[in-house]
């Protein structure tokens, strides 16, 4: 059986989640702690050595990487073709957002769970303030920038039905509006996007995808596992130098 590796607190994995679920693909969820360090494990680098979710083994093949999984999916299983369209120019536009996203929208989401919940936890001190300003100032260009660009007057990112590039950019979004930020306030346009969005994947699915994430603030925290927390220092001092 298919399987797939994930930790829903990482908005890749929910992306994949969500898409091999809207498109009833059968698969064994096998859960990758973060937290717990369990991307370091010898189990899980015989599938993906790069320690990374989400990962895919299907029999004897691997495969890493969020949008390379979520290609190989709707190829493999034919999904519906709105996701991925055969149409030169629509394929395209989501490639485009694919190119775009990764240095866009999920730098800066992620930057602000960087600034809001980690940072605090491994430095063991209060939330940057002046830092998390300058985070969500950028954020907000990107938001912008995204309206402006992928959304202009369209239902969707390639027009009036969703596609792979939605799924990977309400997962991004949804990341700040879980840690307290609403984004979406005063952007309704936007807004009526991501309503949209969740209401072709289905409220259920979308509720059971985030709810990790929308009550991460609020449940009680493990310790990090030791050698995750170092590594997340040195990710840190490097983000922050």
């Amino acid at each position: 059986m298919l399987q797939l590796y994930l930790d829903l607190m990482s908005q890749p994995c929910r992306a994949v989640f969500i898409f091999a679920k809207a498109n009833n693909i059968d698969f064994e969820f096998k859960l990758v702690d973060l937290f717990k360090g369990e991307n370091n494990s010898e189990e899980f680098q015989e599938v993906n050595s790069l320690r990374k979710v989400p990962a895919l083994k299907d029999g004897d093949f691997t495969l890493a990487e969020s949008i390379a999984i979520l290609l190989y999916l709707s190829r493999k299983f034919d999904t519906p073709d709105h996701w991925y369209p055969a149409d030169l120019e629509k394929r395209t536009r989501v490639d485009e957002y694919f190119a775009w996203q990764h240095t866009a929208v999920r730098a800066y989401s992620s930057e602000v769970f960087w600034c809001k919940v980690l940072t605090p936890i491994l430095l063991d001190t209060e939330m940057d303030s002046e830092r998390m300003e300058v985070v969500l100032k950028q954020l907000n260009m990107i938001l912008d920038q995204f309206q402006q660009k992928f959304l202009k007057d369209k239902p969707f990112i390639i027009g009036d039905e969703i596609s792979l590039a939605d799924v990977v950019a309400v997962v991004d979004l949804m990341e700040p509006f879980a840690l307290g930020f609403d984004i979406f306030q005063d952007r309704p346009l936007l807004e009526a996007w991501r309503g949209r969005v969740e209401e072709a994947l289905g409220s259920e699915l979308f509720q059971e995808a985030h709810k990790n994430v929308m009550n991460f603030l609020t449940k009680p925290r493990e310790p990090i596992n030791p050698p995750t927390a170092a590594a997340l220092k040195a990710k840190l001092s490097y983000l922050y130098k």
